[in-house]
């Protein structure tokens, strides 16, 4: 079997940047390959990634699972199908990455083979490095020796490049990879946006006029603008981010003047993606307000979102954590068709989301992030965020009586003292306090009598005074028993 045609899917969070391709176990049988066989992807482009087996479930479904960076330097999506071929990698001597950002290159090329190790190079490749912090920095890779497909082994040399000119911030690089959480959530949006983006010619098969636009509501730090961009970054659509105090105008006519400028920027970059954060400070219900300014901000937003000649091709997607303040004009269908409530992550969001924060770290073996995920009831993306941003500073803190401030460079070898512990999870939780806690929402903690030490004459009493009543209603009126209406918890 010379080349197959699969369809891209997602791939499972644990194999993210690990420059796999995991594949239905059928054609791995039929195709007699092995496990760590060098495939070469192509699509717009080519790449080189190494084969890994698909679970059981996906035995005879005819897929490929890469992750959005492979997915970015092939120019495809998901659900897209793409040509596959085992082809012979050599080992690298040596690789020249050039940077999109100014670096520290002091002890970055040994991190960069322990990172790096066993994974497939190709010439003009865009690759990310986790950094300690739990940050990303980007390369592209400009030249491999020998000129072809090439393994990082233990004697190969990594080499900087001159800065490379920085991909288009317009076209953001974030891809579904980077959202934890959200499962729902990306699938509805993919129907809404991407789906008409990649293949309109459905939409006008059914008759369906695509989507205008996409609300999306939640409390601060849910990941709305995030996923905004992952989609933006999915379909390789240009991408306008603003906020709602950014078009606020002191002259009368400039707010609505650079809404118009937006939009038309957007159509002659189509397929393209407006983002308006705080959708809620610029289009609030006209009757409430008393400026001018806003009821003209909104009656032009109107006048935009109705004349939009490029359906499905143009997309406004607004944000706000409070869907009743805005106009309902703004809400009936041809403008903002759907509402997406983006809430609070569960247990097993958390744990995504902290394997996405914590994906380049340096952390202990002994760390276990889904116990962290179970003790951060009520946190939310942002939350986590900062959680494992302050955990990874715990590490730095105890490094820092070794570093001479002094010095231009930090010598590798306190660099790679650096280890995230337990221990500092723990103290990192004492700083950061749960998002969603602030609000007035409701889940349901799985917290048990048996997570409470001690106090076991205070929990019976809690339990005959709240739980047996709830639990045992008849046989507490059989005996005419008053329960109390309410108790107080003092210390």
């Amino acid at each position: 079997m010379s080349e197959l045609e699969l369809k891209i899917e997602e791939i499972p969070q644990q194999h993210v940047g690990n420059g796999r391709a995991i594949i239905d176990p059928k054609i791995i049988e039929d195709t007699k390959w092995n496990t760590g066989q060098i495939l070469e992807l192509t699509y717009n482009k080519k790449t080189h990634v190494k084969l890994w087996p698909g679970a059981p479930e996906d035995y005879g479904s005819g897929i490929v699972k890469i992750d959005g960076i492979t997915r970015q330097n092939i120019g495809a999506g998901i659900g897209d199908k793409i040509k596959i071929k085992g082809v012979e990698a050599s080992s690298a001597e040596q690789i020249v990455l050039s940077p999109t950002e100014k670096i520290q290159a002091e002890g970055l090329q040994e991190y960069m083979r322990q990172n790096f190790l066993n994974h497939i190079f190709t010439t003009g490749d865009t690759i990310t490095l986790g950094t300690q912090m739990g940050g990303k920095i980007q390369f592209i890779v400009t030249s491999t020796k020998p000129a072809k497909p090439v393994i990082v082994t233990e004697n190969t040399t990594f080499k900087l490049g001159s800065m490379a000119k920085a991909v288009d911030s317009s076209y953001p690089r974030i891809t579904y990879d980077d959202l934890g959480g959200l499962r729902k959530e990306v699938q509805k949006i993919r129907e809404m946006v991407e789906l008409p983006m990649r293949h309109p010619e459905l939409f006008e098969k059914i008759g369906v006029e695509a989507p205008k636009g996409v609300l999306l509501y939640g409390i601060p730090g849910t990941g709305k603008t995030l996923l905004a961009k992952a989609v933006a970054g999915e379909t390789n659509a240009h991408f306008t981010s603003l906020s709602g105090p950014e078009i606020m105008g002191k002259y009368y006519g400039e707010s609505e003047q650079r809404l118009r400028e937006i939009f038309k920027q957007a159509e002659e970059n189509a397929p393209s993606i407006i983002f308006i954060d705080e959708i809620d400070s610029i289009a609030p219900k006209r009757e409430e307000v008393t400026g001018e300014v806003e009821k003209r901000i909104v009656s032009q937003l109107l006048a935009l979102m109705d004349g939009m000649k490029s359906r499905g091709k143009v997309v406004v997607i607004a944000a706000t954590n409070r869907p009743d303040s805005i106009d309902p004009a703004l809400r009936r269908p041809g403008r903002f068709d759907r509402e997406i409530e983006i809430g609070i992550p569960d247990e097993q969001g958390r744990n995504e989301i902290l394997n996405i924060h914590t994906r380049g770290m340096p952390i202990e073996e002994k760390v276990d992030l889904k116990q962290i995920s179970r003790i951060t009831h009520g946190f939310v993306g942002a939350d986590l965020e900062y959680l494992a941003k302050e955990a990874a500073m715990g590490s730095l803190r105890r490094v820092m009586p070794e570093i001479d401030l002094d010095q231009e460079k930090i010598s590798s070898e306190v660099l790679q003292k650096i280890k995230v512990t337990s221990e500092d999870f723990r103290d990192a939780l004492k700083e950061v306090r749960p998002s969603a806690l602030r609000e007035v929402l409701v889940q349901v903690p799985n917290v048990t009598w048996d997570d409470v030490g001690g106090l076991d004459s205070l929990k019976e009493e809690l339990r005959e005074a709240i739980e047996w009543p709830l639990k045992h209603k008849e046989a507490i009126e059989y005996v005419n028993v008053e329960t109390p209406k309410g108790i107080l918890l003092y210390g």
